[in-house]
């Protein structure tokens, strides 16, 4: 009996049924069918295809150069890549505000994207255009693939570049303004010490004179760092692949856009075939 059960196991399934339900429509749906693949087609065609540009770069581990030049000891080479700490700034960076400002500008992409300037929601339509179009995301080895999407090819190359050229401009001015700040505070505080040593000096308290030259020393070894970094003019990355003009289109893909079109609307055709002869039979 158990031999019996598992050689019926499965098999319960009405193959008449189907053959019957074939039978009865397969007119209405092979209409279906060729009318839905037409459908796709036409609507895959009128998509209008983009093309896609990337560029892949590594961030520098280090953004201080003043240690990697006056410091005695620094842990870090300055020429060694990016931790993932590292790699999370570059791509919040890469995503700023700041940065989509600056290409919308730079390529007077509301034009671009066809946003009327009389448009009341314009700079709303634009950012979610532009979020659309541009993607920042982390490759497997912490570099940072910055990709473009757009109607002209060379636009597209030429929206990637300009990201990942103007990273440094951005890391440059933030760090730039940190160290200005630094740099300020430090020479007030140099200036002071210096008078102070000079009035211990004439009172004759040498002692006191020498911890605070020592500490003037001090003060102006890490004044001397931020100077550094105030002046520094190097790059913020590692610059991998530079985006090139795609020739091929990267979307939309119109032969998976014809076979889900296809496919989606005869299964559809289906399931509302089937519940009408269900109802049909309800009611006899």
């Amino acid at each position: 009996m158990n031999s019996t059960n598992q050689l019926s196991f499965g098999n319960d399934f009405d193959h008449g049924a189907t053959l019957r339900f074939l039978r009865r429509w397969w007119k209405t749906l092979t209409i279906i069918f060729v009318v839905a693949a037409i459908a796709s087609v036409v609507a895959s065609l009128c998509v209008t295809p983009r093309y896609k540009s990337s560029v892949i770069l590594f961030p520098t581990n280090s953004n201080r150069l003043s240690k990697a030049i006056t410091a005695d000891r620094y842990s870090l080479d300055y020429m060694d890549y990016g931790i993932e700490r590292d790699c999370e700034y570059t791509i919040q960076i890469l995503l700023s505000q700041s940065m989509e400002d600056a290409v919308c500008e730079k390529f007077n992409l509301m034009e671009h994207y066809g946003i009327p300037q009389d448009d009341a929601h314009k700079y709303f339509k634009l950012h979610e255009a532009y979020r659309s179009y541009v993607s920042v995301k982390r490759t497997e080895y912490l570099g940072v693939e910055v990709g473009v999407l757009d109607v002209d090819p060379q636009y597209a190359c030429d929206i990637a570049n300009f990201i990942a050229a103007n990273y440094d401009t951005l890391c440059r001015k933030i760090h730039t303004d940190r160290a200005t700040d630094a740099f300020n505070i430090m020479d007030g505080v140099c200036g002071e010490l210096a008078l102070e040593i000079d009035s211990l000096a004439k009172c004759g308290n040498t002692e006191l004179v020498s911890l605070k030259r020592q500490e003037l020393a001090e003060m102006q070894t890490l004044r001397a760092q931020r100077k550094v970094d105030l002046h520094q003019n190097s790059s913020y990355k590692f610059w991998l692949d530079h985006a090139s003009v795609a020739d091929k289109k990267a979307y939309p893909k119109r032969a998976i856009i014809v076979l889900l079109g296809t496919f989606g609307a005869l299964l559809l055709a289906i399931f509302v075939l089937l519940l009408v002869d269900r109802t049909r039979k309800e009611e006899e």
